[in-house]
């Protein structure tokens, strides 16, 4: 049986932790450098600034300056004030993973039109679980001669409170985007729905299974770095996923055109601008609207199709940095050179 509070153990346990730190923290930083385009199309005006970047933003460099003050407590060979810098780490790795939390809801309630009994339960879930987030000085930490700094005790209560509220927020904003995304349809789903499907559910996955295991050594107690050791594991997947799905939705195109199903007709969506002579003609009706060939087919089939759209569909387009309201000239292989509004771009939800 391992006498997991030893002192050969528990140093044994400091050299697991600062070598597996420092793997998380390279990690994490090739992540945030492979992924500086997305922040410089901002800074270069190419994508539009809007709200839901101000949590993108925060949940990425909320992350960096925890890996980063986590590397400064590991190395540093001069004694500093341990305490204030774990708490300092704590806090902000705590932050990233609500605001990951936080980034998956802002798709939820666009999801569900920003209906106001959605976004007032969303909002009561968020504010609880930052009131677990913002409980205080949760790990400890001091100087050893030797080995530097050292945790030296944790909440445990309240760390195992604050992860087990994530895995259950987590499940509520999947069951509420889920029922939008699969139950709520009728028809087939295009191509944005499916995009969102998966986003979510991978988010789900990655986001329980690494809370479920930093709650499992925090309840386990074996002692105070193993308690701790998969913390920062959660903080950083989680971000890591819902990052990329907020960088995926806002750089989301179609890949061609699209035909599906739906309750009262068919939605057709066009993609993959290419310059062209001809166009469709869409009628100004914000509800319906029809969509013809300008010029006669001499060979072939002369195609009229019904199409629709919700007025409330563009909620989402928070997320779409690029300028609203143009004209994109597109291809299609049946109906010859096509010019469609941006607006018809999107499918409806």
């Amino acid at each position: 049986m391992v006498d997991w509070d030893s002192p050969q153990e528990l140093i044994k346990d400091s050299s697991v932790f600062l070598k597996f730190m420092h793997a998380l923290a390279g990690l994490y930083f090739w992540e945030w450098v492979t992924s500086l385009d997305f922040e410089w199309s901002f800074i270069t005006g190419k994508k539009r600034f809007h709200y839901p970047a101000v949590f993108y933003f925060l949940n990425r460099y909320c992350l960096l300056f925890t890996m980063v003050g986590i590397m400064i407590a590991l190395d540093t060979t001069t004694e500093i004030n341990c305490q204030s810098l774990y708490t300092f780490n704590q806090i902000m790795g705590q932050a990233a993973s609500g605001l990951a939390s936080v980034n998956l809801s802002i798709r939820t309630m666009a999801l569900w039109s920003h209906a106001r009994y959605i976004v007032i339960l969303i909002i009561v879930l968020i504010l609880g679980h930052w009131s677990l987030i913002l409980q205080g000085v949760l790990v400890k930490a001091s100087w050893i001669d030797g080995q530097g700094c050292v945790v030296t005790g944790s909440n445990n209560t309240i760390l195992a409170a604050t992860f087990i509220y994530s895995m259950c927020f987590d499940l509520i904003i999947l069951l509420l985007s889920m029922y939008k995304l699969v139950i709520g349809v009728k028809g087939g789903r295009s191509q944005l729905m499916t995009l969102l499907f998966k986003d979510g559910l991978v988010y789900f996955i990655i986001a329980f299974l690494s809370n479920l295991l930093a709650t499992v050594f925090i309840m386990l107690n074996l002692n105070a770095i193993m308690s701790v050791i998969f913390n920062v594991p959660a903080a950083i997947f989680s971000t890591i996923v819902a990052c990329r799905a907020v960088r995926r939705l806002t750089n989301f195109s179609h890949r061609g055109p699209e035909v599906f199903s739906s309750g009262t007709g068919h939605s057709f969506r066009v993609a993959n601008p290419a310059a062209t002579a001809n166009t469709i003609g869409i009628a100004p009706s914000a509800h319906r609207g029809t969509i013809k060939h300008k010029s006669e087919l001499s060979n072939g089939v002369h195609v009229q199709m019904q199409t629709f759209t919700v007025a409330d569909e563009d909620h989402l387009s928070d997320y779409n940095s690029e300028g609203d309201g143009q004209k994109t000239n597109v291809a299609d292989p049946e109906m010859g050179d096509a010019e469609i509004s941006a607006e018809f771009k999107r499918p409806p939800y």
